[in-house]
């Protein structure tokens, strides 16, 4: 499936809200995070290396989400039972996901596409891309700790193609911080206005 056929992926869409982030703003972001012209060459380098092994780390990711009763509340309905259908949507979406961060493009689209993505993990815009009647928020508090968990199990999957050590964490490194900037902006929804 490519990246235009998946549902409720808009990412470069005219249809999705500009970032109230500007591209200046998010180069003072990618500076405190020390993220360089060297970390986006280590993501793009880890495209090649991930792009057939997508399943795979979702499946490790799947399987973390599905362990944990708290996480998986998220993708559930008001009785408590995981939508399925929601899941693989999203599932779908998160595996676009990888591609794109390894892409390493920092432009007003995928800015905006960042937003967006914090949008519909808040109750702002939540379900509304799968028509589905889930939990209203991905609570705030589990955001920030994901990020270590999705950076963490991603390097063993970094390191399966022979790259040398140093090479590896220098790609789980631009990962780490690439999550972490995302993060951050997936959070705007969350902070009261004038805070972010």
């Amino acid at each position: 499936m490519t990246a235009t056929h998946i549902p409720g992926y808009t990412a470069r869409s005219r249809d999705i809200a500009r970032s109230p982030v500007t591209l200046a703003e998010l180069e003072l972001m990618k500076k405190t995070a020390l993220f360089s012209d060297d970390d986006v060459r280590m993501l793009k380098l880890s495209r090649g290396i991930l792009e057939d092994q997508v399943e795979a780390i979702l499946d490790v990711w799947y399987g973390f989400v599905a362990s944990q009763p708290h996480l998986l509340a998220s993708f559930a309905d008001s009785e408590g039972r995981p939508i399925g259908d929601y899941l693989s949507a999203v599932r779908k979406r998160f595996g676009q996901w990888i591609l794109d961060t390894a892409d390493a493009v920092y432009d007003q689209s995928w800015l905006d596409y960042q937003h967006e993505i914090g949008l519909r993990h808040h109750r702002t815009k939540k379900n509304v891309a799968d028509g589905v009647l889930a939990a209203d928020i991905i609570p705030f508090r589990y955001l920030l700790p994901l990020a270590f968990t999705i950076t963490h199990t991603l390097e063993p999957f970094l390191a399966r193609k022979g790259h040398s050590p140093e090479q590896v964490t220098a790609m789980h490194d631009a990962w780490m911080k690439s999550v972490q900037l995302q993060i951050t902006l997936w959070s705007y929804p969350y902070v009261r206005d004038s805070d972010f």
